[in-house]
C-alpha cells in the first residue's frame, strides 16, 4: 500500500459558513467537489481533530482541516512542465514581499502539483517563511488563480502575515483587476452583487445563483454573498478593457460576475457566455491562451507602519498584445 498523503489546511475567511465539500474543492486543486465527498465519506477528513463525514457539514473561517490523500492521488510537476527561476519583485523588506505573479504559477503545493510553486520560488529566494493558512503555504495570505497574472503580497514574519491576513478578513484591503472581455457593457459602472456557489452541472466550477434560491443557498452554506465593482476602461471594437474591484474574495469571483453580466474574459474556456461567439475577435489578433485578467493594484496596511501602501503589477506581453491588436484595429 503507498504512503498516505496528509494535506494540512485552514478555512480562508471567503469560505468561511460555506459546505465541507464546497470550501474543500476550492482549496484542494485537482480534487473536483465529488472526490472530496467520497474523501469526507471514508473519513479521510477531519475538522479541528474530529473526523467529519457529512458533505454538507458547514465550516468556520480559521478551522484546522487535515485531509489524507493516498499517495497515487498525487501528482508532481513544475508549472506547465517547465519551472520558474525567477521571481519578478516588485518591493521587499523585512517584513513583506510583494511580487508580480507569472500565468502559468500555482501559488502554494496542491495534491496535483507538489513543487514549483510561488510558496517554493520564495522559500528558496528569502529562506523560511511563516504560515498561517495551513501546512505547507509558507508566506501566502491570499491567493491568484494559476492561470491570472499580477500583485501579490507575501509575509516574511508572522506577526506581519497575521496582520495582513486580518486586513483581508475585515475587507480592509483594495484590489483592481484589468480584463479585457467580449463585448461592451450597457454601462460605465455596475456593482455586481450575486452571491457565488458551487455549479451543480460541473462542481470545479462556480456560479451566481439564482436570485430566488441565494437566501436559501447562504443559509445551508452553499454559496456566500459577494460584490464586485465593474467599471469600463476601454472600448476596443468588439471587446473591452474592464477594471473590476472585488470587496469580496470567493473563487472566481470575477470570471463568474463578468460572466454574469454578460461579458465573458477573453480567452476563459470555464466562463464562456454566448456573446463569446457574437463578439467573436479578428483572426489577426494576438490570442490568449488563458483568461485574460491581471491583479493590476494592491493597497494594504503596512504591517510595521499602519501607512497604506500600493503596489502596482505592469500588465503581462500577452495582454499588451491583445489590446494593441485590438487598438489597431479601430
Amino acid at each position: 500500500m503507498p504512503d498516505p498523503t496528509e494535506l494540512n489546511l485552514e478555512i480562508p475567511e471567503e469560505q468561511g459558513g460555506a459546505r465541507l465539500d464546497v470550501a474543500l474543492a476550492a482549496l484542494v486543486q485537482g480534487q473536483s467537489r465529488s472526490q472530496v465527498q467520497r474523501l469526507i465519506k471514508r473519513g479521510a477528513v477531519k475538522v479541528a481533530g474530529e473526523p467529519i463525514r457529512r458533505a454538507n457539514t458547514p465550516v468556520e473561517a480559521g478551522a484546522a482541516v487535515v485531509v489524507t490523500l493516498e499517495a497515487d492521488q498525487e501528482v508532481s510537476t513544475d508549472v506547465d512542465g517547465e519551472a520558474i527561476v525567477e521571481l519578478e519583485i516588485l518591493h521587499e523588506d523585512a517584513s513583506v514581499i510583494v511580487i508580480n505573479k507569472p500565468a502559468g504559477l500555482v501559488c502554494h503545493p496542491n495534491p496535483r502539483q507538489t513543487r514549483g510553486t510561488l510558496s517554493d520560488l520564495a522559500v528558496a529566494r528569502f529562506g523560511p517563511l511563516p504560515e498561517v493558512q495551513g501546512a505547507n503555504r509558507p508566506g501566502i495570505v491570499h491567493r491568484l488563480d494559476r492561470l491570472t497574472s499580477g500583485v501579490i503580497v507575501m509575509g516574511r514574519t508572522l506577526p506581519a502575515l497575521q496582520s495582513l491576513k486580518d486586513q483581508f478578513k475585515e475587507r480592509e484591503v483594495s484590489k483592481m483587476y484589468l480584463a479585457v472581455v467580449h463585448g461592451t457593457p450597457r454601462f460605465d459602472s455596475e456593482w455586481r452583487t450575486g452571491a457565488i456557489g458551487a455549479s451543480p452541472k460541473n462542481p470545479e466550477r462556480m456560479r451566481v445563483v439564482p436570485a430566488g434560491l441565494e437566501d436559501e443557498l447562504v443559509e445551508r452554506g452553499e454559496a456566500r454573498a459577494a460584490e464586485t465593482l465593474i467599471e469600463r476602461v476601454e472600448e476596443l471594437g468588439p471587446a473591452t478593457l474592464v477594471a473590476a474591484h472585488p470587496r469580496t474574495g470567493r473563487t472566481h469571483q470575477i470570471r463568474v460576475h463578468l460572466q454574469d453580466a454578460g461579458l465573458p474574459i477573453v480567452g476563459d474556456r470555464a466562463y464562456s457566455h454566448g456573446s463569446a461567439q457574437k463578439h467573436a475577435l479578428p483572426r489577426s489578433v494576438h490570442r490568449m491562451e488563458r483568461p485574460a485578467l491581471h491583479a493590476r493594484r494592491l493597497s494594504f496596511r503596512h504591517p510595521d507602519t499602519g501607512e497604506t501602501v500600493t503596489f502596482e503589477a505592469p500588465l503581462p506581453a500577452d495582454m499588451e498584445g491583445l489590446i494593441e491588436g485590438l487598438r489597431s484595429l479601430r
